[in-house]
């Protein structure tokens, strides 16, 4: 008898981290359609100065290389994201459960309650569940936002350096690693990643709770706009806690490679970028970042929370 609850328990785990997998790629294909005309603008701005501003970057992009040139390497992102997304939500969640276990462990109760009495996490504990998701994520960000970022700050025309996504990885591969070459920027990647999921997961989750307690109602009935606003707020956590890590995960990303690598590390791409730039130049592309990331992450947390109440 233990047996079959112990293997009905397994299974119900396996098919929600199914589910979240799910629901977080139909919310990561969403974050890119609505996201990469902002994210083209977000990267040129981080690794040139020749804009004035924002404005002035999107007004050159749309007169010199065409209105589709906002989406520039979206196939990579379209596939890879809807993965990150995936990745992200189902670590999540899986973090999340297994706080709810320690936290029912702490008070005594039964393991086998745990689905009709679960604990809730403190807020730390939210953060550290985002944190782990953002690592866990890295693996596939990683790779996938270097191939995105060299596609979007390639010459346009004739002196195109790479003829598509996959073109890209075979030459990054190469150059002169998949290590040192499509991996590289890892090391300040899983530095971003965990402090932005971590603040992204945290921020939302305590919006939602708040509504939840000061209305009195269960999260399933919290309304569509409210999810929407809750994600776009927590959205804009994520960038304000680690934008000058991706600044720097940009700079090395589109940096050259042997004779003409610039950044010897991620120390001293911080550096150098201290020394040349001052504070401010941590913060090059925030303004179009911010206003990117209100409608991405309002799509993304909207879709993947109806997306699960739909296949619950």
């Amino acid at each position: 008898m233990a047996e079959a609850l112990e293997e009905a328990k397994d299974a119900a785990n396996g098919l929600k981290v199914v589910k979240d997998l799910f629901s977080g790629a139909v919310g990561g294909v969403a974050q890119v359609l609505i996201g990469q005309p902002f994210d083209i603008v977000k990267v040129r701005l981080q690794t040139t100065t020749q804009y004035k501003g924002a404005l002035d970057c999107a007004s050159q992009i749309l007169k010199n290389e065409g209105a589709t040139a906002f989406y520039k390497g979206t196939l990579t992102p379209l596939i890879g994201i809807g993965a990150c997304v995936s990745v992200q939500f189902a670590g999540f969640n899986y973090a999340k459960r297994a706080f709810e276990a320690q936290n029912a462990a702490k008070l005594h109760k039964s393991v086998d309650q745990l689905d009709k009495e679960p604990q809730p996490l403190s807020y730390g504990q939210y953060y550290a569940a985002g944190a782990f998701a953002g690592l866990a994520n890295t693996i596939l960000s990683s790779p996938i936002e270097h191939v995105r970022i060299r596609l979007q700050t390639q010459p346009h025309g004739a002196a195109r350096l790479y003829s598509g996504p996959l073109d890209c990885i075979t030459k990054l591969s190469r150059s002169p690693s998949v290590a040192r070459g499509l991996y590289r920027g890892t090391s300040v990647t899983l530095l971003r990643e965990a402090q932005a999921y971590g603040f992204w997961f945290l921020t939302f989750e305590y919006l939602m709770n708040q509504d939840a307690k000061r209305n009195a109602y269960a999260r399933k009935d919290i309304a569509t706009w409210k999810i929407a606003t809750y994600g776009g707020l927590a959205g804009e956590m994520l960038w304000i806690s680690s934008y000058p890590f991706d600044v720097i995960k940009s700079k090395m990303q589109t940096d050259g490679f042997g004779e003409k690598q610039r950044y010897k590390s991620m120390r001293d791409a911080f550096a150098q970028t201290f020394r040349q730039e001052g504070a401010m130049g941590f913060w090059r592309g925030i303004g179009p970042t911010l206003l990117r990331a209100m409608p991405v992450s309002a799509g993304t947390f909207a879709t993947v929370e109806l997306t699960m109440r739909m296949i619950s």
